[in-house]
């Protein structure tokens, strides 16, 4: 059956359509929530929550947009709400941004993984606004268009809005993650 057809006969009350969608999208949306929120446990309640929303409002959905960027713009919604709501999400990522930054890099696995928790560190300490656009761009892989989609905002809004988020995250990296940042210049020069 397909996308079209599964929201169809969702819409119609078909709980197996309705499994079959949240099935094909739940890894996606719980990877952007993790993305997000930084904690596995709060990404879980947001995928719950996104699903749950999606659901309700399911009647309301346009046919003619992807179902994917409906269901992650609610996702990005609903983090949203969350970050506003619960005051440990800020003290999670101060406490992120104080972890002392390990120097010893490589070519091996470990040093590549610690290299990307960092990253994740410095992207932590953009907006919420530009942390999103990070993640669904770079970390999703989602096209300017599904981008744009995604946030309910034109395509020039997601180009200006990611050349604003990128300048910023230069910023940080010099700043705050001078390793990764050296690092980077070294990748480009060979």
């Amino acid at each position: 059956m397909t996308e079209s057809n599964l929201i169809y006969a969702a819409r119609q009350g078909d709980d197996s359509a309705w499994d079959a969608l949240v099935m094909q999208h739940q890894q996606a949306i719980f990877r952007f929530a993790c993305l997000l929120m930084q904690d596995s446990q709060e990404a879980e309640d947001v995928a719950q929550e996104t699903f749950i929303r999606a659901y309700r409002f399911l009647p309301q959905f346009d046919p003619a947009r992807k179902w994917r960027s409906w269901l992650l713009g609610i996702c990005a919604n609903v983090a949203r709400n969350r970050q506003r709501s619960i005051s440990r999400y800020w003290t999670h990522l101060r406490s992120m941004a104080r972890q002392q930054v390990n120097d010893a890099h490589s070519d091996d696995p470990a040093a590549q993984d610690a290299d990307v928790q960092l990253l994740r560190q410095a992207i932590a300490k953009l907006e919420a606004v530009d942390q999103e656009i990070v993640y669904l761009r770079y970390f999703l892989d989602l096209s300017v268009e599904e981008t744009a989609e995604a946030l309910k905002v034109a395509t020039g809004t997601v180009k200006s809005r990611l050349h604003r988020a990128l300048t910023r995250l230069r910023g940080i990296l010099q700043r705050d993650f001078p390793v990764l940042w050296e690092e980077r210049g070294q990748h480009e020069q060979q």
